[in-house]
């Protein structure tokens, strides 16, 4: 495969995090294990060369070798010494298996260990519950099975996952989605919550309470409730459906003190910060919540058409058609969203951003097999 010159990353840009894997950030002390684990896995499905890989390391190189659709090993395993999270290792492979076709159309099977419930990444449940419905809009069908969890909260316990990917066909883009142009109006809320079992009563009154103060009238369902084995670890999610078929999540894993606080008292709080972070989401007046909104930037990017997903009301009624220079993290978001435009920027000349990134031109990236003589 000719590979193209290589594409410099300056990891102090931006948000500086996972969005730049390939060049860590030196703010933070260097690579980290769940870059580390990302890149390893990647190298070794693309053959690539490596140069200064391991963890705190300032700087890297990554030369793939070769293409999504020579993959041989269709059955990847990524096993972890640590609670790094399972679903940043996920999203970092998933733009790669979306174009791992083969000449029998035949899936990937990733099987990934680590963390499932951590700090300061998305939880195994908003990936299934918004994350991958959302990107069946794009014609990207994943089959996803948590096999049991993992906590960087309490005792450090690994977890796994199981994702099955189906990739597009050989020479096939993914298929920009007419993303609705309208939110429309919430008809239900999803409720996840896993805590210790003797709150789970407590916790479910008050998310029903703070639910109907903000969101009255409006249906709510329990569609997780299980038990965390652990005081320390409390994670709640809420995810809103519109009559557009839009998804708006918004989770928190506790991460403040419990010292002194009764099983209502954190119940009370856990609820109203929730409901509060929900409800601010929805009146951003966006088409699209905030952390998904840094998510689908990668697959806009790849695919064959006009994307417009907005994250506020203000690029909602936006009608410029001015093309970004992406010399630097752009747009409205945060900086996880802003920083995913300028790396899709870098590595792919051709894409265009239009309008602080409400709109993208996507580049239509094929994958095929490399011409035998």
């Amino acid at each position: 495969m000719a590979l193209r010159n290589i594409v410099k990353l300056d990891g102090r840009t931006g948000e500086g995090g996972g969005q730049l894997f390939s060049h860590a950030n030196q703010r933070l002390g260097g690579l980290k294990a769940q870059h580390l684990s990302c890149i390893q896995c990647l190298a070794e499905a693309t053959s690539a060369r490596l140069t200064d890989c391991y963890v705190g390391s300032k700087a890297i190189v990554f030369e793939p070798q070769s293409s999504p659709a020579q993959l041989v090993n269709r059955n990847i395993r990524v096993k972890a010494d640590s609670a790094a999270s399972v679903l940043l290792v996920f999203q970092a492979l998933l733009p790669f298996l979306v174009f791992a076709a083969d000449e029998n159309n035949s899936p990937v099977t990733a099987t990934i260990q680590g963390g499932t419930n951590v700090s300061f990444s998305p939880s195994f449940e908003y990936i299934d519950q918004v994350l991958l419905p959302s990107l069946e809009r794009f014609g990207i069908k994943v089959d996803r099975k948590l096999e049991f969890r993992g906590w960087s909260h309490g005792t450090r316990q690994i977890g796994s996952a199981k994702f099955i990917v189906f990739p597009v066909a050989l020479g096939s883009p993914l298929i920009a989605p007419q993303w609705p142009t309208e939110r429309g109006t919430i008809t239900k809320i999803d409720i996840s919550v896993i805590v210790p079992r003797d709150m789970r009563e407590d916790l479910k009154k008050a998310l029903i309470f703070e639910l109907g103060l903000v969101f009255p009238d409006t249906e709510t369902n329990f569609v997780l409730v299980d038990d965390s084995r652990h005081n320390a670890r409390m994670y709640t999610l809420l995810v809103a459906h519109t009559t557009t078929s839009l998804r708006f999540g918004r989770d928190w894993l506790y991460d403040r003190s419990s010292k002194h606080k009764t099983w209502e008292d954190l119940s009370t709080e856990i609820s109203q910060k929730v409901v509060d972070d929900l409800d601010n989401e929805i009146r951003k007046g966006g088409l699209v919540d905030e952390h998904l909104q840094d998510q689908l930037i990668v697959f806009q990017a790849l695919s064959e058409g006009r994307t417009i997903i907005p994250g506020s009301v203000e690029t909602a009624t936006s009608d410029r058609e001015r093309v970004e220079k992406a010399e630097e993290p752009f747009g409205d978001g945060s900086t996880h969203t802003t920083t995913a435009r300028w790396v899709t920027s870098q590595l792919l000349p051709e894409l265009q951003w239009i309008d602080r990134g409400r709109v993208c031109e996507g580049v239509a990236w094929k994958a095929s097999l490399p011409m035998t003589e």
